[in-house]
């Protein structure tokens, strides 16, 4: 038994970068615990070193361990399980299913095709000849799911019912990120609307600040 979770993060990551918010925002009104944060370098291998896959054999951050000693992966999990009892965890029934939903969505439409190519073209550009047959679907499929995002928030400022909640801060991680990847946010207003008002959030930070703060 601790007295602490701890949350395993790498940075540059908008997967890392959804619980890290959460954190940030949710001030103290979170699960008991505190939360320590330990950095892994995936890109120096650290996350395929013996260190760390004695933490999650899966090699995969971000990660989290609870104060109980209890384990969680997937990033948009482990966002929800911290908004529990925040204002940012949606009470009503059907707006927590409207967040599940939208989480589903990222997770299904959006991160798969905005998280490689960003990473390919952003983060390792040297290895983007390697997947040059790849972006051409992984910007077809993305497009495909942000245009289903922004047809939804022309008619909403925020995801679920409840306002401003863990799903816009699941969504928004790679989301506004996608530029970075070759997508014009510019083609999706109520999109680039939404990423204002999201950044617009009390205790809102950036993702090179956060996760290197």
């Amino acid at each position: 038994m601790g007295d602490a979770h701890t949350l395993y993060i790498t940075a540059g990551s908008g997967n890392s970068f959804k619980p890290m918010l959460v954190l940030r925002q949710r001030g103290d009104a979170g699960p008991g615990e505190k939360v320590r944060i330990r950095s892994v370098d995936v890109l120096a291998g650290e996350s395929r070193g013996a260190a760390f896959l004695r933490v999650n054999p899966r090699g995969q951050v971000p990660f989290l361990v609870t104060a109980d000693g209890q384990r969680l992966g997937e990033s948009n999990a482990i966002a929800w399980f911290l908004s529990e009892g925040t204002a940012l965890m949606p009470t009503d029934p059907f707006h927590r299913a409207q967040a599940l939903q939208w989480m589903i969505f990222e997770q299904t439409a959006l991160e798969p095709n905005i998280s490689p190519a960003r990473f390919f073209s952003h983060i390792v550009p040297q290895r983007a000849a390697e997947h040059a047959q790849d972006f051409s679907r992984w910007h077809s499929d993305g497009c495909a799911g942000l245009a289903v995002l922004d047809a939804h928030l022309r008619q909403h400022a925020f995801l679920c019912g409840h306002g401003y909640s863990v799903a816009d801060i699941a969504v928004y991680g790679y989301t506004h990120l996608a530029g970075e990847g070759g997508f014009d946010l510019g083609d999706w207003p109520a999109i680039g609307a939404w990423v204002v008002r999201v950044q617009a959030q009390p205790d809102y930070l950036g993702v090179e600040q956060l996760l290197s703060a």
